[in-house]
């Protein structure tokens, strides 16, 4: 009879073991992140179609510290936060820089990077620095819905602002000579002149971010209200600096840590 009993304890743990095995396997984070796929080295696609950069390594490290089952889409800036709030997917990792015109509509995760805004002229350009006073009159192009566009609009408003849907778009235009300007971030702007693309101009300077429009960085983006989703992609975003997957990740692209300081 007490072995009966045994055998029928035994039974029963297992089976409880299961179950809550198979009620864990169900809880599992399952969350779809969208980014641009058209801003290298923070995000870019291969011949094939896949995402790769510095944005998607990154998200693929936080999934991996939350032990959530993450998949990657691509989706076009202009149409990002839209696409978010009619929950297409959960998050946006994509170099979204946290601006208080931006936490109207969405939240995010604290910073994962910061870096300068930095301007870009033809090597033979007669300009002479990155002064609102120096680009008077001169076409600046930006990135439309960016945290450089509206940064242009309000110091540089005495220069034609021309507005691009992707980054791709500005740099061919400054390529063939039809913008005397480009503003953006210095990674950005800086791996471009590197290539063979970007062999026509050079570094004018970089810019002193404005806080009250660039923000303090660039954050996991979120649906309005979903703090717990954010809080959870902050603490992976601790961790993975904590335990050096940060490192090795900035290590693989930048030269420098893109972090940019401690909170």
């Amino acid at each position: 009879m007490r072995i009966t009993k045994r055998l029928a304890l035994a039974i029963s743990a297992a089976a409880l073991a299961m179950t809550m095995g198979a009620a864990h396997a169900q809880d599992a984070l399952k969350l779809t992140i969208a980014s641009e796929g058209a801003y290298p080295p923070f995000n870019n696609l291969t011949p094939d179609g896949k995402l790769e950069g510095f944005d998607i390594d990154i998200g693929k490290a936080l999934c991996a510290e939350m032990k959530a089952d993450c998949t990657f889409v691509t989706q076009d800036w202009d149409g990002m936060i839209p696409a978010l709030q009619a929950g297409k997917f959960d998050a946006i990792i994509a170099s979204m820089s946290i601006t208080p015109e931006r936490l109207e509509k969405v939240d995010f995760s604290k910073k994962y990077y910061n870096t300068p805004p930095a301007i870009v002229v033809p090597k033979d350009s007669d300009i002479k620095d990155i002064s609102p006073e120096a680009l008077k009159g001169k076409t600046l192009g930006v990135q439309a819905s960016t945290s450089h566009s509206n940064f242009a609009e309000a110091k540089y408003s005495d220069s034609e602002i021309k507005m691009y849907p992707t980054a791709d778009e500005y740099k061919l235009e400054m390529a063939s000579g039809r913008i005397d300007a480009a503003m953006d971030d210095v990674i950005v702007l800086g791996q471009w002149l590197d290539s063979d693309a970007g062999a026509c101009c050079k570094l004018l300077g970089t810019i002193e971010p404005d806080v009250k429009i660039h923000g303090p960085g660039a954050g996991v983006t979120v649906k309005k209200g979903n703090t717990e989703l954010a809080d959870k992609f902050s603490t992976a975003i601790a961790a993975i600096r904590a335990n050096g997957k940060y490192k090795e990740i900035n290590d693989k692209y930048f030269k420098i840590d893109v972090y940019g300081g401690e909170d």
